[in-house]
């Protein structure tokens, strides 16, 4: 999912793909145990204009306690940021501080399904029915 915007420049939507890139590597191989066999992606990295800051957008579709997980993953941010620097070091000149984010675009719009499939729409049949 992209969400990326008008405002954003080339290098800061290069620099976005590589961290979610990278990152998405870093949670499927959990070294150090920390999504605990959670299914976790990342939906969106966000820079900022001068790349010093990582907005990263992850989607929890199946995990119950939320914020509890990003809780976790904030208390193991500086361990994620080695990693991540491991990965793109020789990439970039600085690692980017993370800010972790959950991400809620596919839970909001399994949740506008639902409402859509709850609804009570009378076919074209009933509707030509009731008009005779």
């Amino acid at each position: 999912m992209i969400f990326a915007s008008m405002n954003e420049s080339k290098r800061q939507q290069k620099f976005s793909k590589l961290i979610q890139k990278d990152f998405s590597d870093i949670i499927q191989k959990d070294k150090q145990g920390i999504f605990t066999n959670n299914f976790v992606t990342v939906a969106d990295v966000r820079m900022s204009p001068d790349l010093s800051v990582a907005k990263i957008y992850l989607s929890m579709m199946l995990v119950k306690d939320k914020q509890g997980l990003l809780d976790k993953i904030d208390m193991h941010k500086s361990e994620l940021r080695r990693d991540l620097g491991n990965k793109i070091g020789k990439q970039v000149r600085i690692v980017p501080e993370l800010i972790f984010y959950v991400d809620e675009v596919e839970e909001r719009a399994s949740r506008i399904d639902k409402l859509i499939d709850d609804l009570d729409i009378p076919s074209e049949d009933e509707e030509d029915k009731k008009n005779d």
